[in-house]
């Protein structure tokens, strides 16, 4: 009796090719012809095989394989060889540089039954509903994110069990990261409204101090990973009415941009109270500056620039554009000091009546 799965070359790739067709036909019953599903099956964990044994393949991939089974059948495939190479089955007759060429083989075939993908993104970001899908891919991307800086903080104050100072380093890594992609794509949800968007339509009260103690404790972590200080300075007096949710993004923007690019001494968060209801808010860095170039093109969003030693919040200059908007709409002005070997001091002021109460 001839063998099915034959044709697959490589050992690992027939067995998880075997078991993912008798796993499907299990789970899905008669849903889907056994023939086509052996076949679609066969023909990927082939040509596979094929691309990562360098062997030359003179024909494109058959169209009819770019169905969203066959893509299906991909990931499966790939799940099933990756665990069982890293439990070391195969006869050892794999090495880190040929499992690496597995796996770029599997990101090829993976464009070749869906070559379309970026147009038919495209052609939905130039569609009328482009803004909503946009916003809608950002707070998706945004929940995960959350999870992980929970979790990377839980870990690292050693609330599920002792760390070492190697773990204590990568956990600050995993949570500036996690940090980082969280804020861009609050930056882009925030762009989509317009960037001005003030979630108090009326003055609240609130406590100042609690504003600045609450972003130095989120950005703890990466300052504990570069060894800098985070320095607040809150006003003599504290309970205030205005904004504090905008007030306290703009502060947290501001905080991240000046540790991202301050690689020794300290970033202070500053209150000083100019009259009865005026207040200064500002954020200094010990950071090496902005150079006059940069500084024309601050705080345009999407901006393109031709290497990264300039300073800005991201490279597409979304978290700046929005600080100046925020900042703005509370009535004021985002201005900046900056001089080489002295640091950067973005700072504004605000009007915030006092209140007798929280």
């Amino acid at each position: 009796m001839v063998d099915e799965y034959s044709a697959i070359r490589c050992p690992v790739l027939r067995a998880a090719a075997r078991r993912v067709c008798d796993t499907f036909r299990n789970d899905h019953g008669d849903a889907i012809d056994r023939t086509e599903l052996v076949d679609v099956t066969v023909a990927l964990a082939s040509r596979i095989a094929d691309l990562a044994g360098t062997r030359p393949l003179s024909e494109p991939i058959d169209k009819s394989m770019r169905t969203p089974l066959a893509q299906h059948l991909l990931d499966l495939v790939r799940t099933d060889a990756v665990r069982r190479w890293s439990e070391g089955e195969g006869g050892g007759d794999v090495d880190v540089p040929a499992l690496l060429s597995y796996l770029r083989a599997f990101e090829v075939v993976r464009c070749e039954i869906d070559p379309a993908w970026s147009e038919h993104f495209a052609s939905h970001l130039s569609g009328p509903g482009a803004l909503d899908l946009v916003v809608e891919v950002a707070h998706d991307l945004r929940s995960p994110l959350t999870s992980i800086l929970f979790l990377a903080e839980t870990l690292q104050r050693g609330q599920s069990g002792p760390v070492n100072e190697v773990q204590h380093r990568q956990l600050g890594l995993i949570y500036g990261a996690a940090l980082a992609l969280s804020g861009a794509t609050s930056d882009v949800i925030e762009l989509a409204r317009g960037g001005d968007r003030l979630v108090e339509e009326d003055l609240a009260p609130f406590s100042v101090t609690e504003i600045l103690e609450s972003v130095r404790d989120i950005v703890r972590p990466i300052a504990e990973e570069k060894g800098l200080e985070v320095r607040i300075r809150p006003p003599e007096t504290d309970h205030r009415r205005g904004h504090p949710l905008a007030l306290s993004r703009v502060l947290l923007n501001l905080t991240t941009n000046a540790l991202k690019f301050t690689d020794s001494g300290w970033v202070e968060v500053k209150v000083v109270s100019k009259a009865r209801h005026r207040m200064e808010f500002s954020v200094r860095d010990t950071g090496r500056g902005i150079s006059p170039e940069a500084l024309e093109s601050l705080y345009q969003p999407f901006r393109r620039t031709a290497a990264r030693r300039g300073y800005c919040f991201s490279g597409t200059g979304l978290g700046l554009a929005i600080c100046r908007k925020l900042v703005e709409a509370m009535g004021s002005q985002l201005d900046v000091e900056t001089r080489p070997d002295w640091g950067t001091r973005f700072h504004f002021s605000l009007d915030l009546p006092r209140a007798a109460s929280l």
